[in-house]
């Protein structure tokens, strides 16, 4: 979910200005569903981790908030947004502006989203990534892990040196589950490749991100992967003449001679969805977690960057998770110790792979305690 802040910027620019918010914030349809609401008197607020130029992870969610834009419905967002006090001032200020319906698209966010929704009933939130609901408060995220399998078979068949670098942001359950997915799908096409791991403990910085990148290529890899959100990495990846696999949105002219693709959230399909149940008047409190079934996420085009067995080895794949066949998480899996941690046809359920917090054999690295 998310997340640190590296630029200490004001509270950034909120749009679509509207008057009088206040603690008695008109609900937008009840607080739990009730009467219909007009497109009228609905508002929906951003709070923003990132720019909403930072062609990854923040620039998605406005996308999402863009469809929202075009069924006819005001929105304002705020941006550059720490994961500290300064979450709740930007939740307080877009009720100040008369939003009624509010999403927070950062994990760091979830206590200052459950805060400030106890003071107003009548206002909708959904947090990101997070994991604490209240009556008025969903939760709702993209089973990533799917499209990160699948951009593991790129990279595993792109290798030759079987070493794979990853950059990857904090040591939590979001990112760990990301790390090991992308692993197991290496390893299915490619069981001598390893894949390196390198925490930045940033969600947001450019050149802390491309110094992890750097390390990593330093070290012998040919292919970077990354759980960050700037295209920082695969930059560095193209100047060391090595492959990247993006994050969040498609990007393959940031670095178009190292892009194979990239893992992809498409936060309309739930944005679109909250806001027409607000609509409808029948919202109600949820988990929120779907993935290639309804296609909240999906794997960008594969680049004629990608070796040749890449393309037929990730349709088959998706065709199998889509109709259940395959599920990345299924035993045996081992962690790094090759400890059994599942059994042979043992499937992880949903909370062990949305608690996950051990690696799986073939990731080195440390998850710091």
């Amino acid at each position: 979910m998310k997340k640190l802040l590296v630029l200490a910027l004001a509270l950034g620019l909120a749009v679509s200005a509207f008057a009088g918010g206040n603690k008695n914030a008109a609900p937008a349809a009840g607080s739990a569903g009730g009467a219909k609401a007009s497109s009228d008197n609905v508002k929906v607020g951003f709070v923003y981790i990132g720019s909403i130029h930072d062609e990854g992870y923040t620039q998605a969610h406005d996308k999402g908030r863009l469809a929202i834009n075009a069924l006819g419905i005001q929105t304002a967002y705020i941006e550059n947004v720490a994961e500290n006090a300064d979450c709740e001032k930007a939740i307080r200020d877009l009720i100040d502006q008369g939003c009624n319906v509010i999403y927070t698209t950062s994990f760091g966010f979830m206590d200052w989203t459950i805060k400030v929704a106890a003071d107003f009933p009548n206002v909708k939130f959904g947090h990101c990534s997070g994991y604490k609901t209240a009556s008025n408060v969903s939760t709702y995220f993209g089973k990533i892990f799917q499209a990160r399998y699948l951009a593991g078979i790129a990279a595993g068949y792109k290798t030759k040196v079987n070493k794979i670098g990853y950059v990857a942001a904090f040591p939590i359950p979001e990112v760990i589950r990301g790390i090991n997915a992308f692993t197991l799908g290496v390893q299915s096409v490619n069981p001598n490749a390893s894949v390196e791991v390198i925490w930045t403990n940033t969600w947001y910085d450019p050149a802390v991100e491309k110094q992890a990148a750097l390390e990593l290529l330093n070290k012998g890899v040919d292919v970077v992967a990354q759980h960050q959100d700037t295209t920082s990495p695969q930059i560095a990846a193209q100047e060391r003449g090595a492959a990247a696999i993006g994050y969040n949105v498609s990007t393959p002219d940031a670095a178009p001679r190292a892009y194979l693709t990239a893992p992809l959230f498409h936060w309309d399909v739930f944005y679109v969805d909250d806001v027409k149940h607000v609509l409808a008047g029948d919202w109600a409190s949820r988990a929120y977690w779907e993935g290639f079934s309804n296609g909240t996420v999906t794997l960008d085009t594969l680049t004629a960057n990608n070796d040749p067995r890449t393309a037929p080895a990730v349709a088959a794949a998706q065709a199998k998770i889509i109709d259940g066949s395959l599920a990345p998480f299924t035993g045996p899996l081992s962690d790094q110790s090759g400890a059994v941690k599942v059994p042979a046809g043992v499937k992880m359920t949903d909370d062990e792979i949305w608690n996950m917090g051990w690696f799986v054999k073939g990731v080195i690295g440390v998850i710091p305690q």
